[in-house]
């Protein structure tokens, strides 16, 4: 469809336009309806001054991809290559459907005012349920890898029905670890941003549209956000957010047909994950005691005296690093 370059810059421009224009949008509607974020007493003391910044963000760089992908979606067909769209469609839809599952969660904390919303059990049903109808829909129509290639060998480990839990497994696991870096302003939105840009970059060396187009998306998203949500935020993404940014990232990896550097990839995310699970761990074991000095890591990073800037700019770092390692290991 046309030179690549020129279709990328195109979405990425249309994206970020209208992620901006959104939230411009959004944020003095949610201001106007005081759906404020509540810090919990349990909470960093140092956010208390972040009360009351509009939640429920992420609604507008959702609405911004939507809206580019129905305009995909309408000239495809009239070109008659719908078709081609599956795995790109599948890629938004279970973003999408992590996204309803952050709306109903941010939804709750709001009609309630407290930051409860579902608990960890509804939202692992829901989220497992979303992650075993991604991949069915996958499977079936032939675009889910039963072939798994280990980063920095050339071993394809052929996993058969394994494949289906384990990418179950994978899939929650990263949208929760993407809802748990989402702590502080702009820390997920720029590991968003970094994760896309190598997507996009695996997307021109394989001359892959389908991959090409989501991750033009995500970066056209991030950096529209970022305008808002660098520190000091002036919104928060919410779960809504947060969880449609996680879904998107590992279902690219799984577009892509290479789970296992995916894992690399967001890498951030699941040690996040990992830091708030240990400590809960520790804790119990313990009878008392921490391994951190506050779960998750980046909120460890700020009881040592490390402020939002340098958190956020150390994990990118460190996230375009595990990206340049992904890239080796093809």
């Amino acid at each position: 469809m046309g030179n690549p370059v020129v279709l990328f810059l195109i979405v990425l421009g249309s994206t970020l336009g209208l992620t901006v224009l959104a939230e411009c949008i959004l944020i003095p509607i949610l201001r106007a309806h005081k759906l404020g974020q509540k810090i919990l007493e349990i909470g960093p003391e140092w956010h208390k001054s972040k009360e009351g910044t509009p939640i429920m963000g992420g609604l507008g760089f959702i609405l911004a991809i939507l809206l580019v992908m129905l305009v995909r979606i309408i000239l495809q067909s009239r070109n008659g290559n719908s078709p081609a769209d599956i795995p790109l469609v599948l890629t938004i839809a279970y973003g999408v459907a992590n996204g309803i599952i952050g709306f109903v969660d941010d939804y709750c904390k709001l009609v309630k005012k407290q930051n409860e919303g579902l608990n960890w059990k509804q939202k692992l049903v829901l989220q497992f349920t979303m992650a075993a109808a991604y991949i069915v829909v996958m499977a079936y129509t032939g675009y889910y890898p039963l072939s798994w290639k280990i980063p920095f060998t050339s071993t394809v480990w052929n996993l058969g029905w394994v494949a289906y839990p384990l990418g179950a497994i994978l899939l929650v696991g990263v949208v929760n670890g993407g809802n748990l870096t989402d702590g502080i302003d702009g820390l997920f939105s720029s590991l968003v941003l970094v994760e896309a840009a190598y997507y996009a970059v695996l997307a021109f060396v394989n001359e892959s549209e389908q991959l090409a187009i989501p991750s033009a998306m995500l970066i056209g998203a991030a950096i529209g956000f970022l305008i808002f949500n660098f520190h000091p935020a002036k919104v928060f993404m919410g779960d809504t957010g947060s969880l449609f940014f996680g879904g998107m990232m590992i279902a690219l990896a799984f577009q892509a047909g290479n789970p296992l550097t995916g894992l690399l990839v967001t890498l951030p995310l699941i040690l996040e994950m990992l830091s708030s699970f240990l400590q809960v761990i520790y804790f119990k074991a313990t009878h008392g005691k921490r391994l951190f000095k506050m779960a998750p890591f980046h909120h460890h990073l700020e009881k040592s005296g490390w402020n939002e800037y340098q958190i956020v700019t150390v994990f990118s770092l460190v996230n375009l690093l595990l990206c340049v390692l992904a890239w080796i290991s093809h």
